[in-house]
């Protein structure tokens, strides 16, 4: 029932958006009475939330092409598309404003930057960036030209967005204006 339910809850949310989306039309969506909904959640934010969050909580690749270079193309790549889709945009949408999703946002930045740290570790071993880059800051860098064409100007992302976001990270990295504090 509750994956039934948070899958209908993307669903509506990627149909409807944040601001149509109900809990009768989630409920007649999952195959289920709408008080079985609330019985597991308080109100239609936290259900947003849980949904959200465990749409996107899936294990990323972390690639590693032989340079860093490479691995960071792949990485924005895969962002552009992840958030290109309709959960993604979702993500981006009037739910943005959710004090419980700000958290899992922020929960799922943090992890993502996590995972993507041995990118930065091996470009570092291979002498390809300066050896104290902060890898958070040089993740965040190469995402920042991404999720501003998304959220504040609506251009159109793609590979080429995301190339340019590389070569933006990059010379940032090797500058070098993203050492470790």
């Amino acid at each position: 029932m509750r994956t039934a339910v948070l899958e209908a809850a993307i669903e509506e949310l990627t149909t409807t958006g944040y601001t149509g989306l109900t809990v009768e039309r989630v409920a007649q969506r999952a195959g289920v009475h709408k008080t079985t909904i609330y019985r597991n959640w308080k109100d239609v934010d936290g259900l947003v939330a849980d949904a959200l969050a465990g749409h996107f909580a899936g294990d990323i690749p972390i690639p590693d092409t032989g340079t860093v270079e490479g691995d960071l193309r792949a990485l924005a790549r895969s962002l552009v598309v992840t958030m290109t889709t309709r959960a993604g945009r979702a993500l981006l949408s009037d739910a943005v404003r959710l004090p419980q999703l700000a958290e899992v946002k922020r929960a799922l930045f943090d992890d993502r930057f996590r995972r993507a740290e041995p990118v930065v570790t091996r470009a570092v071993e291979r002498g390809e960036l300066p050896a104290h880059t902060d890898a958070t800051e040089l993740l965040k860098t190469l995402a920042a030209p991404i999720y501003f064409r998304l959220v504040f100007t609506g251009e159109p992302v793609d590979a080429t967005t995301a190339d340019r976001a590389v070569h933006v990270a990059l010379a940032a990295a090797r500058a070098p204006a993203l050492p470790e504090d």
